[in-house]
């Protein structure tokens, strides 16, 4: 399972705006990618220094930089000092478990959100944590990793299709919300199956797999509800905002988005009660299943009291007992013992007890 919070204990006793890495190092070296576009034209290459980018910001087109890997901090110092990235935002994207939020400045907007990946073999989700800065004519995503779900819109950029040629970088970072929201309803999906799935073997054979299997889900539900939840926030400021660098065309298509979060939410609310019922239907089971074993055996000692008091009647050591010496004393005892389990076993199932 994922850690759901970093250690923050290196960033003890340094000053607001300290540029530190808090979090995993997903990978060994920073991957920068540049993709410059207006209608009439792309440029998509991959760049060896951040320095590259620099002279399109000032150019008509829509230029979109891309970070995979936030662990070196001169490359955030460099974006910090030439694009007027405040301090404490560039701490902020290093600090790998901040909680969704957006916040607006008078030359750029900043939005970080939780990207989730749904691992098959590690039966798990995993989080990323993504940052945008929006500027006027430009979008820069901050990455943790190469694994990120963004290919569509870039797709859309190298292909044409759509309206994203011919719109600003606000629809730009439009579309890569709209990319990780979409990304949700996948990982809803495959969480609704493992459900499924859990709950057949719920009503067929609990085990005590199948009780730790609920209470990954429930940690992994929680999770998603901590992450889902604050971007409705965050979309429902930037289509309300009055920032002029997002343009009311493209606040219809926020409002959008705000819908799908909404349904996330919703969908997220009904498999958190899923399988709050199913640790209830769980505990249930257990418990009938054990009183299923406590009335046979109940039912097995009731069967044997009266058996038992005859054979410890006829065990005593009493010299004069007459049926100690009759021939068919034996066999006659026996008939009664059975003939009593018969009879009592006959009005158990009378009562419907067995």
């Amino acid at each position: 399972m994922f850690r759901e919070t970093k250690k923050r204990s290196k960033k003890s006793g340094l000053p607001p705006g300290t540029l530190v890495h808090i979090g995993e190092k997903k990978i060994e070296k920073t991957r920068i990618t540049l993709i410059d576009y207006d209608e009439s034209h792309i440029l998509e290459k991959e760049v060896k220094s951040i320095e590259e980018c620099f002279p399109l910001k000032d150019k008509p087109a829509v230029t979109w930089i891309n970070i995979d890997g936030i662990h070196q901090v001169d490359i955030m110092e460099k974006i910090g000092e030439y694009f007027g990235v405040h301090p404490l935002i560039l701490e902020d994207i290093l600090n790998t478990d901040q909680r969704p939020k957006q916040e607006e400045f008078e030359t750029y907007i900043y939005i970080v959100l939780k990207m989730l990946n749904y691992i098959e073999k590690g039966n798990g989700i995993k989080p990323e944590q993504v940052s945008l800065i929006m500027g006027t004519n430009f979008v820069i995503s901050f990455m943790e990793s190469e694994a990120d779900i963004f290919n569509p819109v870039r797709e859309r950029i190298r292909n044409g299709k759509g309206q994203i040629r011919k719109m600003g970088a606000d629809y730009l970072a439009y579309s890569l919300v709209d990319a990780i929201v979409d990304n949700y309803f996948i990982i809803m999906e495959k969480l609704g199956e493992k459900i499924e799935v859990m709950e057949e073997e719920l009503i067929t054979n609990p085990t005590q797999e199948t009780l730790k299997g609920l209470h990954i889900l429930q940690r992994e539900l929680i999770f998603l509800r901590k992450s889902v939840w604050p971007l409705r926030e965050v979309v429902n400021g930037l289509q309300r905002g009055e920032s002029l660098l997002i343009h009311k065309t493209t606040r219809i298509y926020l409002r959008d988005i705000y819908d799908h979060t909404i349904e996330v939410i919703d969908i997220i609310e009904g498999l958190r009660d899923t399988v709050s019922r199913m640790l209830d239907i769980y505990l249930s089971s257990i418990s009938n299943k054990l009183n299923e074993i406590m009335k046979v055996l109940t039912i097995i000692a009731t069967i044997f009291i009266p058996l038992t008091f005859i054979a410890g009647v006829y065990g005593m050591n009493f010299e004069y007992m007459p049926e100690l010496k009759w021939l068919w004393g034996y066999p006659v005892i026996w008939i009664i013992m059975t003939a009593i389990g018969i009879l009592m076993l006959n009005y158990f199932r009378t009562k419907k007890w067995i």
